[in-house]
C-alpha cells in the first residue's frame, strides 16, 4: 500500500490544483497525471506477469516441490519481505535504477513463492481466480481513480483491518481452525479490495506534490509495489477459498 513518508498527499481528492487559471497547464498537468499512473500501472502489471512466468517455470520444472522438503522454502517465503523492508526503507539513500532493480528482483523472488500454488491448486482454477482479480483490480482501481468521494478516512480503519488479520493468521497457525481460515481469507479479499481503491487515489493525489521534481522516478516505482502487493494478497485470499484443491 501507498504508505511512503517523503512527500505526502497534496489537497482533497477531487480538488483542482492551482494552476494559475490557465487551461494550457491544465491540460499539461492532466497530461502528466495520466502518463505518471499509466508508468505505475506498466511496472505493477509487468511485475506480475514476471512472478507469474516465474512461479509457473520453477513449479513445472520440479524445484517447487523439491524446495518444500529443503531449509531453503523459508528463505523464499521470507526473501520478499526483506524486500519490501529494503525498498521502503532505503528509498531517500537509493537511485531510482537501484530501485528498479529491486523491484525486479523482488518480483522474481516472489514467482519463487508463489510457485508452490501450482502444488496445491488445479490450473483451472489459478487462473480462473487470476483472472477474476484482474477484473476487481482494474475495476476497484479505476473507481479510486476517478471518484471524487475522499478516500483518506479509510486508511486507518483498513490498515487495522490488516494488522488483525496478520494477527488471526498467526493464532491459526497453532489452532488449525478451517473456520477461522474461510474467515481470515474472506476479510482478505474485503480489505486489499478497499486498499486497491484508496491506494490509488492516494498515488492519483501524490502526483500533485511530486511533479517536477527527481522523486517522481521512484514514485513509479513505490507505487507499483504497493499496487502489485494489494494484487496478489486479492489474489491469493481469492484462490484459498475458491480455487479447487488437486
Amino acid at each position: 500500500m501507498a504508505n511512503w513518508n517523503d512527500p505526502q498527499p497534496g489537497p482533497g481528492f477531487g480538488a483542482s490544483p492551482s494552476l494559475d487559471g490557465r487551461t494550457g497547464a491544465r491540460v499539461s498537468y492532466d497530461a502528466g497525471l495520466r502518463r505518471h499512473m499509466l508508468s505505475i500501472y506498466n511496472y505493477m502489471a509487468s511485475g506480475v506477469l514476471l512472478s507469474g512466468i516465474v512461479a509457473l517455470l520453477f513449479a513445472r520444472s520440479g524445484m517447487a516441490e523439491q524446495m518444500l522438503y529443503s531449509p531453503l522454502k523459508w528463505l523464499v517465503m521470507l526473501a520478499p519481505l526483506g524486500f519490501v523492508m529494503a525498498i521502503s526503507f532505503g528509498v531517500n539513500r537509493m537511485q531510482t535504477s537501484t530501485l528498479q532493480l529491486l523491484y525486479w528482483s523482488f518480483a522474481v523472488v516472489m514467482g519463487l513463492s508463489l510457485s508452490t500454488i501450482f502444488l496445491v491448486y488445479t490450473a483451472t482454477s489459478i487462473a480462473t481466480t487470476f483472472f477474476a482479480t484482474a477484473a476487481a483490480f482494474a475495476g476497484l482501481s479505476l473507481f479510486g481513480y476517478t471518484t471524487k468521494k475522499d478516500l483518506s478516512g479509510f486508511g486507518t480503519f483498513l490498515i487495522m483491518g490488516l494488522v488483525g488479520i496478520l494477527v488471526a493468521m498467526l493464532i491459526n497457525l497453532f489452532v488449525q481452525s478451517s473456520a477461522l481460515q474461510l474467515g481470515i481469507s474472506i476479510l482478505g479479499v474485503l480489505i486489499f479490495a478497499g486498499l486497491t481503491a484508496y491506494d490509488t487515489q492516494t498515488l492519483k493525489n501524490q502526483y500533485y506534490q511530486l511533479r517536477g521534481t527527481e522523486f517522481v522516478g521512484k514514485a513509479v516505482v513505490l507505487g507499483a509495489l504497493s499496487l502489485y502487493l494489494d494484487f496478489i494478497n486479492m489474489f491469493q485470499f481469492l484462490l484459498s477459498f475458491l480455487g479447487q484443491r488437486d
